[in-house]
């Protein structure tokens, strides 16, 4: 019996037809998209199931759509994999999963919970607009050398450290815009400016966290069952307490998967790293930071048949 490592995906994951055939085969992923419509009043399942693409990928519908689709899978293979599970790890949005499926968060208060941090992080880029770009690439300066050089134009701050030669920064147009400059003369091959409604895990979020501080504070959050590695720290978190105060300093602090990856693959070398969830984006970083660890996703309901084949071989 492998020990398994979960990791949840975040935004940009999405997808139409995400869950569909996984609910029509298993009942179980059927009741949470089930619940996950109840919870928000709105029929959440008919966007992941059929789009349209531009209305999944707003901010306040693809993050619970991520979420459900990560508990849909994770109550379809719960029974057989929870007793191997030695850790859960999510990015960004992917870390409330976490909790869920380490029975931290009950799904509607993972659900409410989300869509609250989507519509706050919305309104937030209403209020103070911002813009993300992907640094693709080595440089001969640092990101943080970058991003302080272009702050004179305005502020702009690492935001996801995903792998090595994949860093986002984030922050208000002016300082982006003179970062990825900057970026493409030190050497990234590729800047790319990224499709979001504002400059997540930034100071920008400042009045997003305050919400979301406000939003958990009122939420039932248990301790989870089994560490989950925070993206702020890249530490386990084992009790409900911390895991409050990091959920909220992860909106204005960067994502930092690769130093996440690193610690739990320090931990748990041997285990089996499954990405739960729409996609492989996950899959990809991890193979980059660790290539020896075994990767595999689990989405859809044929990669269900196959997770369960091979925990049970």
């Amino acid at each position: 019996m492998p020990n398994v490592v979960l990791l949840f995906p975040g935004q940009g994951s999405q997808a139409p037809g995400m869950g569909r055939v996984l609910a029509q085969r298993f009942p179980a992923a059927h009741e949470v998209f089930a619940a996950a419509d109840e919870v928000i009043g709105a029929p959440l399942s008919r966007l992941c199931f059929h789009g349209p693409a531009d209305e999944l990928t707003r901010t306040l519908n693809a993050q619970p759509a991520l979420l459900t689709h990560g508990a849909a899978v994770w109550a379809v293979v719960r029974d057989v994999v929870a007793p191997m599970v030695v850790a859960a790890a999510g990015h960004s949005l992917g870390e409330f999963t976490a909790y869920h499926a380490a029975d931290a968060l009950a799904l509607p208060e993972a659900v409410r919970l989300v869509r609250k941090r989507g519509e706050l992080m919305y309104d937030s880029g209403v209020r103070r607009p911002g813009v993300m770009a992907a640094i693709l690439g080595d440089m001969t300066s640092s990101i943080e050398d970058v991003c302080a050089e272009a702050s004179s134009e305005g502020i702009v701050v690492p935001a996801n450290f995903n792998s090595p030669g994949q860093i986002v920064i984030s922050g208000e147009p002016a300082g982006v815009e003179r970062a990825m400059v900057l970026a493409k003369a030190a050497g990234a091959k590729r800047v790319i400016k990224l499709n979001v409604s504002g400059a997540f895990h930034s100071p920008l979020m400042t009045e997003a966290a305050a919400g979301l501080e406000e939003a958990l504070g009122m939420a039932h959050l248990a301790d989870p069952r089994f560490p989950v590695y925070a993206n702020v720290n890249g530490q386990p978190v084992r009790d409900a307490a911390l895991a409050r105060r990091l959920l909220v300093d992860q909106l204005t602090a960067p994502v930092q998967w690769i130093r996440e990856i690193e610690a739990i693959a320090a931990a748990h070398a041997d285990a089996l790293y499954v990405e739960m969830g729409p996609g492989a984006v996950l899959k990809g970083l991890v193979k980059k930071i660790a290539p020896a660890l075994k990767v595999v996703t689990c989405g859809t309901a044929a990669e269900v048949d196959a997770l369960l084949a091979m925990v049970t071989a």
